[in-house]
């Protein structure tokens, strides 16, 4: 984060900080062996599905994202029609040897399937854990490096998000589009995500541009960046800088420096609606982001409000998502509902936030919609799919 810029010293703007390094969480993934088939389940009876919360640690904003969770899947279990979870609560805090150590005694008191943990260091290793027993693993996080095997993530990824915006944009004539990234590991994930999105586009890579993460180093590298859009071969800039980090001083500098936004296009790969103040910023009017159907999170958020009096956690979503993903599986009457094959199945699923799939790589797709900044307004401009194989993919 920077801390000179004024927006940063916004409350809000430190919460979704926190918020976003929560959740990205990375580590150094190991490969978790093979995939797992799933274990045979008895659909008439209650499935035991182990739910994997960062609580017990003490911390208060873990304890604080560990109810939500557990909230959001058991109002998740309360739509479920015609199926029973048997939901069993185990506390991980942060800790990978811990993680593993209660997805293994999950397994052992008989869950079928394991949702959560959310770190990603702590879902590899409670995959790793029960790799050898046939049980997948839902995970909370977005990291794409511990996927695979019997690990899947539920979290929205880079890749997706590049996916859906690199598209539209070829679609909307902006094919010679520049990559803009910090030099962090986010960063450096997010470019790479973004340049395999406008290959698969049909787009063109105009270029890459990475500064470093400071003040200073974004004010060093605008100059150059600017002199790169107006050679006249670029279309877009496709940033993956966050509110919390270079994205207003990007956007404020850029314009500065002669780059027009309404000659090229500004897109975001991460949300620049979060927290509402950055969308009162002059440098991201006109942006493109993708972000979730909001029509369908509005009905989650007030859904979650009216249940447990207080608003959801950001990512709450996903425990909801988890448990409608097995519930729709189980429902089907199978034996083998939660195997591997099941939960890859093409059709995906229909979550809080609109539809979604897992992967057979352990990633996931989920139907995005494209929107704009207007006057401090989000606006919908491509909406988000009803289908696997719609509109909008």
């Amino acid at each position: 984060m920077f801390a000179n810029l004024r927006l940063t010293r916004n409350p809000l703007m430190r919460l979704a900080a926190a918020a976003s390094a929560l959740w990205l969480a990375a580590c150094d993934p190991m490969t978790t062996p093979g995939g797992a088939a799933g274990p045979g389940i008895n659909t008439s009876a209650p499935v035991p599905v182990a739910l994997l919360l960062p609580a017990g640690s003490g911390n208060s904003g873990e304890e604080m994202l560990a109810k939500s969770l557990r909230q959001a899947a058991e109002l998740a279990i309360s739509d479920l029609d015609g199926v029973k979870i048997d939901l069993r609560i185990y506390n991980t805090g942060a800790n990978a040897q811990t993680a593993a150590a209660m997805a293994s005694k999950a397994v052992d008191e008989g869950a079928k399937i394991i949702l959560g943990p959310v770190f990603a260091e702590a879902a590899n290793a409670a995959g790793l854990a029960v790799a050898n027993r046939g049980v997948n693993v839902l995970s909370f996080s977005n990291n794409t490096d511990i996927a695979g095997g019997n690990v899947f993530v539920l979290g929205p990824t880079f890749p997706n998000t590049a996916n859906r915006l690199a598209s539209f944009a070829a679609k909307q004539g902006k094919r010679r589009i520049l990559v803009v990234s910090e030099q962090t590991t986010a960063g450096e994930i997010g470019a790479r995500a973004i340049t395999g999105a406008i290959q698969r586009s049909g787009a063109t890579l105009a270029g890459t541009a990475a500064y470093p993460f400071s003040q200073q180093g974004v004010v060093d590298a605008v100059p150059g960046i600017a002199a790169r859009v107006k050679a006249g071969d670029v279309d877009a800039l496709f940033l993956t800088a966050d509110t919390a980090g270079a994205l207003p001083l990007l956007t404020q500098l850029l314009p500065e420096q002669g780059v027009n936004p309404a000659a090229t296009q500004f897109i975001g790969l991460t949300r620049w609606d979060i927290p509402p103040a950055t969308l009162a910023l002059p440098g991201v009017q006109g942006g493109w982001i993708a972000m979730p159907d909001p029509n369908l999170n509005r009905q989650f958020q007030s859904r979650y409000q009216a249940a447990f009096g207080e608003a959801p956690h950001p990512i709450a979503g996903l425990a909801y998502d988890g448990i409608a993903a097995i519930g729709a599986l189980v429902k089907a009457g199978k034996a083998d509902a939660l195997s591997r094959g099941a939960l890859t199945q093409n059709a995906g699923f229909v979550g809080v936030n609109g539809i979604f799939r897992l992967r057979p790589d352990g990633t996931n797709e989920r139907g995005l919609a494209v929107a704009t900044i207007r006057n401090g307004t989000v606006a919908i401009i491509d909406p988000a799919p009803r289908s696997f194989g719609g509109a909008g993919f």
